[in-house]
């Protein structure tokens, strides 16, 4: 139906188009055919010209649903760098038509080539450069946007605190890890928090599986990132812009160095990549270390053994946290709660472990 009517609308367009140039060069056509003024002329020329006008606009219909199809499949983004870069292109061709359109005979004909011309290059190289077109304008963003808080700040304003407001890049780990919510609903977290459209899609992708832990991670990511929108005061915005690049991580990370944020994540790997690639990163495993109660060898410690331990003789055993204290010689008490000494305690970016072994009383009140 919507097909159907376009068709008569292109017609329609076409043959009002058709008489209304006819109408324009009546006099033209009918000195160069010298032909006499007439009414039965000056009519033929009217449905002549109607005539040809909507057969055009009626020709013109496949054309116009075939662009119809490949713009629904182009991005927003390249769609509005496209018209931007035709406009420049054809504003170009028309200030050079001003010299060009006075060239003998084939003035008209070559300004209307060098429009189509401009027009196409400066549609075609603004979506080929999308990237650096994008990066150039978060660059004078940011520089606008510095200058304003420069403006607006008082002179006695110390350096330290100048950039403040980095944005923060979430990854997929650190949203389904879930502390992110509480981090930010503390107040703890200032600027804007950007979600790229690529960690959305992969938490999508991860809550349509097949595999129930997989889909059940993906699902308490999404309600997550719900959570924190709902939050008071929180500022989220989804980043809907293309990234080339291969990787997920790839991706945040030149989005980072593009926007000047901080990728906000748990991932120990994606951690060591940005400090190689210069990106400063917020480590929620870093974070939750350095708030845990600081163990000291020496201390007395209860805790549960659960398994056994790589070494032999070995017990494992956790804290509320998930730390992991393993216990020389702990493997005959699996299953019971014993009292511990702590001996040494190594602390990582990847978490911290405890090792520790069994107090003399506990040997002593399970002997026979």
């Amino acid at each position: 139906m919507l097909r159907r009517n376009l068709r008569i609308a292109l017609t329609t367009v076409g043959a009002l188009s058709g008489f209304s140039f006819t109408f324009l060069w009546k006099e033209s056509v009918a000195l160069l055919l010298s032909v006499p003024e007439h009414w039965a002329f000056t009519l033929l020329y009217f449905v002549v010209g109607t005539l040809v006008g909507g057969l055009l606009g009626f020709v013109l219909h496949p054309f116009v649903t075939w662009l119809e199809g490949r713009l629904a499949g182009t991005s927003f983004i390249d769609i509005i760098l496209g018209s931007v870069g035709l406009i420049c292109g054809l504003l170009i061709a028309a200030l050079l038509g001003i010299f060009i359109g006075k060239i003998p005979l084939f003035g008209g004909v070559i300004s209307i080539l060098t429009a189509l011309m401009f027009g196409y290059l400066g549609m075609t190289v603004t979506t080929r450069k999308r990237e650096e077109v994008s990066e150039a304008f978060a660059s004078i963003f940011s520089r606008s946007a510095k200058k304003e808080q420069a403006a607006a700040a008082p002179a006695s304003k110390p350096q330290e605190y100048k950039g403040i407001s980095r944005p923060k890049i979430l990854d997929t780990s650190v949203i389904i890890d879930g502390r992110i919510a509480d981090i930010v609903q503390a107040g703890f977290l200032e600027g804007p928090l950007v979600v790229p459209s690529v960690v959305l899609e992969e938490l999508r992708h991860i809550a349509d599986s097949s595999d129930v832990l997989k889909r059940n991670r993906g699902r308490r990511g999404l309600d997550i990132l719900n959570q924190i929108q709902k939050q008071t005061g929180a500022d989220v915005r989804i980043y809907e812009g293309e990234i080339d690049a291969p990787e997920v991580d790839i991706k945040l990370l030149k989005l980072a160095k593009m926007l000047g944020g901080v990728v906000v994540t748990n991932d120990f790997n994606l951690n060591k990549v940005a400090e190689l690639q210069g990106v400063q990163v917020l480590n929620i495993n870093e974070l939750a270390n350095a708030l845990k109660p600081i163990v000291l060898p020496g201390e007395d410690m209860t805790v549960s053994v659960v398994k056994d331990g790589k070494e032999p003789g070995q017990g494992v055993g956790y804290l509320d946290d998930g730390t992991m204290i393993v216990v020389d010689g702990g493997k005959r008490y699996i299953g019971e709660t014993i009292e511990v000494l702590v001996t040494s305690v190594i602390q990582t970016a990847a978490g911290r472990m405890i090792f520790a072994k069994p107090k003399l009383s506990s040997l002593e009140r399970v002997a026979p």
